[in-house]
């Protein structure tokens, strides 16, 4: 089990243990095939996709049976880890392209990963209604509130309500403006002391 994971969070079962454990060594032989992580920081693959998912787990417990839209998945962040962080809530993973998708299937079926579902398709063309939606940064956020506010399901249980959970980097000012009364920016250093985080933000925006 990586010490950059344990060390935050140090309650882990041991299925979740066992689970984070394998990430490494199955993206590992998958991005020999299909590049869908970083090749030039092999060693830095549990702080820049796995913790920084966890991030969002910071802010929110999900309590059982919320639903999760990941909207650009990639490789599945931050969905895969936080779909191990909190097993009893459901996970769709969705992205465009196919080759992605592939591989997120294989890491869900390799794990057994019950409370995952993959989609393929673009955002735009997703009907169903979630919880939250969560994504690390696929472009700028008004363009991403615009295509992702329609999926928001207004009934809330959780200790933040229903909206948009969004992890980015350094942000212009001019991108949060029209939401400024509303959103909550917090600064993943603040969570997590690794340098990678300095600039790294999460976004909330209520529905």
């Amino acid at each position: 089990m990586p010490e950059s994971i344990f060390r935050y969070f140090p309650s882990l079962s041991a299925l979740q243990t066992e689970k984070f454990a394998a990430l490494r060594e199955i993206y590992g032989e998958w991005n020999k095939q299909i590049n869908v992580i970083s090749r030039k920081d092999p060693d830095n693959f549990y702080v820049h996709h796995v913790l920084h998912s966890l991030s969002v787990a910071k802010v929110i417990s999900f309590i059982p049976d919320t639903r999760i839209l990941d909207v650009g998945t990639g490789g599945g962040f931050p969905g895969i880890p936080l779909a191990i962080m909190f097993p009893e809530s459901e996970f769709s993973l969705l992205d465009s392209v196919g080759k992605k998708i592939k591989v997120v299937n294989a890491v869900v079926n390799t794990l057994d990963l019950k409370n995952v579902r993959t989609v393929r398709k673009r955002v735009e063309e997703e009907k169903g209604l979630y919880d939250f939606i969560v994504s690390r940064a696929v472009s700028d956020f008004p363009a991403f509130v615009s295509m992702t506010a329609k999926n928001i399901s207004r009934d809330g249980r959780n200790s933040l309500k229903n909206g948009i959970i969004y992890l980015k980097g350094g942000i212009p000012d001019n991108e949060l403006a029209p939401f400024r009364e509303k959103l909550i920016l917090w600064h993943i250093k603040d969570f997590f002391r690794e340098p990678f985080f300095e600039t790294k933000k999460i976004i909330y925006l209520p529905v």
